[in-house]
Order: structure tokens, then sequence, then C-alpha cells
């Protein structure tokens, strides 16, 4: 995969995620004015299900069909890419078919037992339907990205993300008034919908690209062979995702339980989750939508050049990863420690918001570099490293929720996180380094954009104290200071032709 390739497609991938996103909050807005912050809590409980789901279903499949097909396809083995994903999709399904069936038939008693909330039980019945067609459509997102194809997933997120939110829409009054449970079942509503219109899209498209680029001929793999490499590499990323799943379910879990023995009610709890997880975590995560993009295109960029041993290739792509994810990190930091407040007034008209983000602000640079490192290693076969860095990651948050955070509230779980992704990271800096012998540069890294993300931040709050507040105002202000922060890399030496990804040879 050449330099263009891999600009084009995480450009591409960036701006639907970016897109899907800003879909997202919109909808978002739209549910915790409509069911309140409760509400937001009672969806949020259902969502670490969904993922868990993906997990055992999908996301082995997703990183391993992306892989072996980049690898396949640089060895100009097309007629295996076929038998590849075939066999995935397969295994795929009749793992979902399986948690499906468990799902909806165990609904009640996950709901009453596992989530204490009874009202759960109805949207999980309805979450189950959408499992077969997320995990079959995540098999065919897998293929696209391996064969540098970036614009068919990108098109199928944003006909997902548009197909959750009419649904919401034009169900919500109907189900809200009948309650909470009732306003869930609309959002998972749009949950099922999307994953079918989304895999019935993929579907098309792969059997189209399969016609046309002649993937159609003979593997030279056999069955048995295909069905071993798929699990040689599924089933350690299944189980790493699986696990990490499981842990971070039981964290969510967790929160709204110990708030209560903080001092918060039911409702208080509750209400205090969905804030932290369902409205100021979704703001934090946002930036990062184009280190998604990048990660997702690095796999099948690491994996050929490792398959083809270009170690310089490799190194050069570690390094401008490095650089990319510092540069987007500490910009995200001083973005949401400056205007928490002013953050949270624009999207969900609630500037007391902000003393939830602000402390979440700090966690940016660690937070995005796990993105990216995950990606970098996953290119690289390092699933068991990624495997015990999400075990202990989650042991490490867990233990903070059960022994601190009856007494010091959220504060025990932001403390926890932070120690978690800073462990994460350092062995993953590590493993990569003795892997690459590519390194982060301090001053490039570090130094530069902290300063330059420090002085756009200050100098544009003091412009902004002086001015009559409003949103027009605070929005002029957030696009200002992503100018001005620009400006100061570009000033300080920070961006240069030399540190641009896959730059051409002179």
């Amino acid at each position: 995969m050449g330099r263009k390739n891999i600009i084009t497609g995480t450009i591409i991938l960036t701006a639907a995620n970016l897109i899907t996103r800003c879909m997202g909050f919109f909808s978002r807005v739209y549910l915790s004015n409509t069911i309140g912050a409760e509400g937001m809590g009672l969806y949020q409980l259902i969502m670490p299900v969904y993922a868990l789901t993906w997990s055992i279903t999908s996301a082995g499949f997703t990183t391993t069909i992306s892989t072996l097909t980049a690898q396949e396809h640089i060895r100009g083995e097309d007629g295996n890419v076929g038998r590849i994903v075939k066999q995935s999709v397969s295994l795929s399904l009749f793992l979902s078919l399986l948690v499906s069936a468990i799902l909806f038939l165990g609904a009640e008693e996950i709901a009453c037992h596992l989530l204490k909330d009874g009202r759960a039980s109805h949207p999980l019945q309805l979450l189950s339907l959408a499992i077969p067609f997320m995990s079959a459509g995540s098999c065919f997102r897998g293929f696209f990205f391996g064969m540098q194809a970036a614009l068919t997933p990108a098109l199928s997120q944003v006909l997902e993300q548009t197909t959750r939110i009419l649904t919401i829409y034009l169900l919500a009054g109907i189900f809200v008034p009948l309650g909470l449970s009732y306003a869930c079942l609309a959002a998972v509503a749009g949950i099922f919908l999307g994953e079918l219109f989304s895999c019935g899209f993929t579907l098309w498209r792969y059997l189209h690209y399969k016609r046309k680029h002649g993937l159609t001929r003979k593997p030279s793999l056999s069955s048995f062979s295909a069905l071993s490499m798929i699990l040689t590499m599924a089933v350690p990323l299944s189980a790493s995702r699986i696990t990490a799943s499981l842990l971070s379910t039981a964290e969510n879990l967790l929160i709204p339980r110990q708030l209560q023995l903080h001092g918060q009610d039911t409702a208080q709890a509750l209400a205090t989750y969905g804030e932290l997880t369902g409205m100021a975590l979704p703001l934090i995560l946002l930036p990062s939508s184009c280190l998604l993009a990048a990660s997702v295109s690095l796999i099948p960029e690491i994996s050929e050049a490792s398959a083809v041993k270009q170690d310089s290739r490799i190194q050069r792509t570690v390094s401008a990863s490095f650089l990319f994810t510092a540069i987007v990190g500490f910009g995200a930091t001083a973005l949401f420690a400056v205007f928490p407040k002013e953050i949270c007034y624009i999207v969900y008209d609630r500037p007391a918001l902000g003393q939830v983000l602000f402390p979440l602000a700090f966690l940016c640079p660690l937070l995005y570099a796990q993105t990216t490192l995950s990606g970098l290693l996953n290119g690289l076969g390092e699933q068991m490293l990624l495997f015990w860095n999400n075990i202990l990651s989650s042991v490490i948050s867990i233990a903070f929720l059960w022994l601190f955070m009856p007494t010091y509230g959220i504060a025990a779980f932001l403390m926890g996180w932070f120690l978690s992704l800073a462990l994460s990271d350092a062995s993953s800096f590590y493993l990569l380094w003795k892997r690459t012998g590519a390194a982060p540069s301090f001053p490039n890294c570090f130094g530069k954009p902290l300063l330059a993300g420090a002085a756009a931040g200050l100098l544009i709050k003091y412009l902004i104290r002086i001015s009559q507040p409003s949103k027009l105002l605070f929005l002029g202000a957030l696009a200002g200071m992503g100018i001005l922060y620009l400006l100061f890399l570009l000033a300080l030496g920070c961006l240069q032709r030399e540190q641009l990804p896959f730059r051409k040879k002179t």
C-alpha cells in the first residue's frame, strides 16, 4: 500500500467518523433532553451488553480479515481472499446466532439480576435481533479495510447512523410517553435497523467488488489451511476483546452501585452515570475519530510491510503515528481543559456538565495513544500483549471503583482510569520500541504540542472573557483556537516535511 492509499483511506474514514459522531451527538442531545439523565443512564446500562456481543461475534474477525486480506493481496493471492472472507463470515454468524438466542431468551434474567433494572429486558430482546447483522457486516468491513477500499465501510457507517437517528426521531414521540423502558426500546430499534441496512449495503458492495476484481478465482489455500489461519489470529483477538468487554461491563455496572454507597440515591446515581458515560465521554472521544481511522488503516499497512520485511517502512509509519497522535491528544486536552463549560453549553445546553468534562480532558493523550498503539501492535501480530494490557487496565479500574469510589466518588474512577492507561501505554510503547526501534521525539511529541495548546487556549480564553458570551461566540472561539494551535505548531517547527507520514523519497 502506498502513501496515497493510506492517506486517502484515513481521510475518508475520518470524515465518516466525524460525520457519524456528530450525528450521534445530535441524537444524544435529543435523547438527553427527551428522557433526561436517568433515562440516559438506563440506556448506557444496555450499551455494555451491546459491546460485549460485538466482542464475541465480530471484533476478532474484523481485524483478522483485514490483516489476512492485506497479506494475501500483496502476495498476489487474491483467490484466497474470498475463501478467508467466506469462512470468517460463517464462523461469525454461527457465534452470533448462538449469542442472539441466549440474549433473547435470557433478557429478563440479565436485566433483573445483572443490570439490576428490569426495565432493560425488552430493549435487550430487540438488541439480540441485531447481532447477526452486526457480525456479518463487521466481517465485510474487515475485507474492505484489508483491500484499502475505505469508501464502502465509511458509507456503511453513515448509513447505519442515519438509520439510527431517523428511527429514534420517528419512534420517540410514540414510545417516550410510555416510560423509560419504551424510550430505550426506541433507541435500540435504531440500532437494530442501522445494523440491518449497514449489513445489506456491505454485502451488496462485497459481491460487486468480488466479481469486478477477480476474487472468484480458485484459491491456493485449502479450506483447512484458511480455517487454521483465521482461528490462529481470531481466537486470541476475540479472547482479548471478550475479556476486555466483560471487565468493562463490570466497571460500568459497578459505577452506579458504588455511587449509591458514596451517598447518592438510585436516581441520582443513574443520572451521574448517564452524565459521565452518555454525555461527557462521547465529547472526549470525538477528536479521536481521526485516530480511529488511522488505526484501522495502520493494521493492513503494518501487516503488508511486515510480510515483505520492509523495516524502514514500518519505522516511518510508527514515527509518523506518534507525532500525529501527540498533536491530536494535546490539542484535545487544551480544548476541553480551557473550554469545558462552553463546550457543554453549546452541545447540551448544560454548562454545569463542564465540571464532569474538565478532569476527563487530561486523559486525552493517554487515551488516544492507546488507540494508535493498538493499531500498530495488531499489525505486528502482538495480540497477546494487547490481551494482557486490557486485563491489567480493567483490573486496576475495577479495584479503584470497588475500594475508593464509596469514599471519593467519581474522582476514584478518574484516578483508576488514568493509572490503567499510563501502565498500558508504557508497556505498549516499550514493546513497539523493541520490535521496530522507533521512538517518539520528546520535543515534537510532548513539549511543542503542549506549549502550543496552552498558548492557543489561554489566548482565546482571554479574548472571549472581554466579549459578550453567546453560543456563536463560543463556536468561533473553538474554531479560532484550532487554527491558532496549528499555527503555533508550525512556528515551533513541530510539523516538518520529514516528519510527515509516507513522504515521497527525494
